[in-house]
């Protein structure tokens, strides 16, 4: 699949995640497969104000590979001033891939104002939204929408239209209303039906968490490419094993060694960036996630949420090398 100029061989694509997808967990996912990664959702009213921490949630790194810079706001002039300033490199680093517009997140502080997936009950400000600023930049404009408000309203094909009108490049779809948040089932047929609806490519995303679920969305809804979000969560290593099916080559669970060790190097990359005390701080409920499946996951996980350093955490982490004991971890059978 192809996002402007940026060619995907899979389409295989990091979710934005508050609170996960920085720097780090962005850098390992590349590393692992995933062809294209996006941040964290950053206020476009806090970098058009000038705010200092925001522009931090924006910065890319060479590691990160092809990343979006994701943007959330109702405004479309602050939307577009936003999206100038990060286009041209004003958060350091690497300049963006693309803009992506969020129209998807559920939480109350946010649909409050009228912002993220509050648009889907307004496709013409998103309409507007992406026309302000895809006049203002020249790298890709994405949206990333659900399904729709509630049950009662399941639009997104008529939301990514309005994308689409606007001059979106692609729109990334998950399969939840607002209303379900996180719960329950991904609906992929709505998907499959936005795919209908627009000529733009069309990324599925919700209940992707191995390869068979990655394979049967892609056959159930017809998307050009899958983001995965929760199911890359400890196991970064699932853009690998999706794109070696895609390829018709044989799948190769990641071992507990390399488990390990991109989990440390999770930890120490977001030392790096933050320093040891905030990186063993952030890292404790996303480290935890690797521990997904491990007969004795409880102990483990109150190691790392005790751990006050580094080689603490580091230490902690090394259950994953206990082999024996994954001989009775579902998710993982080694």
């Amino acid at each position: 699949m192809q996002i402007g100029k940026i060619c995907l061989r899979h389409g295989l694509i990091l979710a934005p995640m508050a609170g996960y997808t920085d720097h780090a967990t962005r850098a390992v996912s590349h590393a692992c497969g995933a062809e294209y990664t996006v941040t964290e959702m950053v206020s476009a009213k806090a970098i058009c104000y000038g705010d200092r921490k925001t522009p931090v949630l924006a910065r890319i790194f060479p590691e990160d590979g092809p990343c979006a810079v994701q943007i959330f706001g109702s405004d479309p002039e602050y939307m577009a001033e936003a999206a100038v300033r990060l286009s041209e490199g004003m958060a350091g680093g690497e300049k963006p891939a693309a803009v992506d517009i969020n129209a998807g997140c559920p939480v109350p502080k946010v649909t409050g104002n009228q912002e993220g997936s509050a648009l889907m009950r307004a496709p013409g400000q998103l309409y507007r939204i992406v026309q302000a600023i895809c006049t203002r930049i020249k790298i890709p404009v994405t949206v990333k929408i659900r399904a729709g408000w509630d049950d009662a309203h399941r639009n997104a094909p008529e939301v990514a239209r309005a994308a689409e009108a606007g001059g979106a490049s692609a729109v990334a779809v998950h399969g939840r209303t607002r209303d379900a948040m996180y719960a329950g089932h991904a609906d992929w047929a709505i998907i499959g039906a936005v795919k209908k609806a627009v000529s733009i490519p069309v990324i599925g995303n919700g209940d992707v968490t191995d390869v068979a679920s990655a394979l049967l969305l892609l056959r159930e809804s017809g998307a050009d490419g899958i983001m995965i979000g929760r199911g890359a969560l400890g196991n970064p290593y699932i853009f690998r094993e999706i794109g070696a099916a895609l390829e018709g080559r044989p799948v190769v669970p990641a071992t507990p060694e390399e488990l390990y060790s991109m989990a440390c190097r999770q930890l120490m990359l977001r030392a790096a960036e933050k320093g040891e005390a905030s990186a063993v701080r952030e890292s404790r409920k996303l480290l935890a996630w690797y521990l997904r499946g491990f007969p004795t996951a409880s102990a483990a996980r109150a190691r790392i949420y005790a751990a006050e350093s580094l080689s603490e955490m580091q230490a902690a982490l090394a259950v994953l090398l206990q082999k024996d004991a994954w001989k009775d971890a579902a998710p993982r059978a080694f």
